[in-house]
């Protein structure tokens, strides 16, 4: 990619991402405008776009690891980059539905129930998770063989990754937690603390940088290297959103702070305290950077990313 420094390449591969996925989305009258202006409202809300940039960052690693052309691998991930991005912002749709997190502020703005009315919320996050499985499924449009195989590896890993074993699996532990499945409560420990968020955040996380990694031809080896990285930047991640939820800046954050307190919510903080916490981000990036090393995919931008997901202040 045409870029000299993390943020140069940041910037790049979200208006590649932001630019396909206008391109993706239905609009009239294939669509209502209803529909397609809830989607876009918060689709186009601005976010970190973490999880299509490691898409991208790992398909380009895992074509420097093979001396193959970046561009090309990183166009074949492209539209995975886009489905994975429409998934996760589905699931904030949900997430802040006043039957969940019930909150009023994300990306820096109000929640989509707020602006639409909770019926039509549901509606804009049930069609980005329909579209982005049309999109996995359509795209990239080729007659090799290999790339078709690809795409199933992809759908499969995406597929699991969103579903009853994982995101949706972890939303449901957390509500339970919560208090917010009236005859099934959960007491969380904090081994049961990191299982839950390794399906509710982690699993997309994974499959984010797999699908980049797959997509670009990686061998089996490699792609389970992509896919331990991954997982410890997305315990890194979560370790981080706990932190900043209790001395995150509103304004900075762009969604409510100081949420999971008000809640009595299970988080890294509560269990280990600030310092502990801060230290468990550090000990994730490390192995992270190990497992990048061990496979030889230390080119690229993998591992600025695991530093800048423990450095962030949003």
């Amino acid at each position: 990619m045409p870029t000299e420094s993390l943020s140069g390449f940041l910037e790049h591969a979200r208006a590649q991402v932001d630019s396909a996925i206008e391109r993706y989305l239905p609009s009239p009258p294939a669509s209502p405008a209803l529909v397609c202006e809830a989607m876009r409202y918060c689709v186009f809300a601005g976010g970190k776009r973490l999880r299509p940039v490691l898409t991208l960052a790992a398909a380009d690693a895992v074509a420097q690891r093979q001396r193959a052309p970046a561009e090309a691998s990183v166009a074949l991930a492209l539209p995975a980059a886009c489905a994975i991005e429409m998934i996760h912002t589905y699931s904030l749709i949900h997430d802040d539905l006043p039957a969940m997190d019930d909150d009023v502020l994300r990306r820096g703005r109000a929640t989509l129930h707020v602006v639409y009315g909770e019926g039509i919320a549901i509606l804009a996050g049930d069609g980005l998770h329909a579209e982005a499985f049309g999109l996995l499924a359509r795209e990239p449009a080729s007659d090799d063989p290999a790339v078709a195989a690809r795409k199933l590896q992809v759908l499969r890993a995406v597929a699991e990754a969103a579903g009853a074993a994982g995101m949706v699996g972890g939303q449901a532990i957390d509500l339970q937690a919560a208090g917010q499945a009236p005859g099934h409560p959960v007491t969380l420990n904090a081994e049961s603390l990191r299982a839950m968020h390794a399906r509710k955040t982690g699993a997309l996380i994974r499959a984010a940088a797999v699908s980049g990694a797959i997509m670009a031809g990686a061998d089996r080896a490699l792609v389970e290297a992509v896919d331990r990285y991954a997982a410890d930047v997305g315990l890194a991640f979560q370790i981080v959103d706990d932190i900043l939820d209790v001395e995150g800046d509103p304004a900075s954050l762009g969604k409510t702070a100081g949420k999971d307190a008000a809640g009595a919510k299970p988080t890294y903080p509560a269990f280990f305290g600030l310092a502990r916490s801060r230290q468990l981000a550090d000990e994730c990036s490390e192995r992270a950077h190990q497992v990048l090393a061990g496979a030889g995919l230390t080119d690229g931008w993998l591992p600025a990313i695991a530093d800048w997901i423990v450095r962030r202040r949003n």
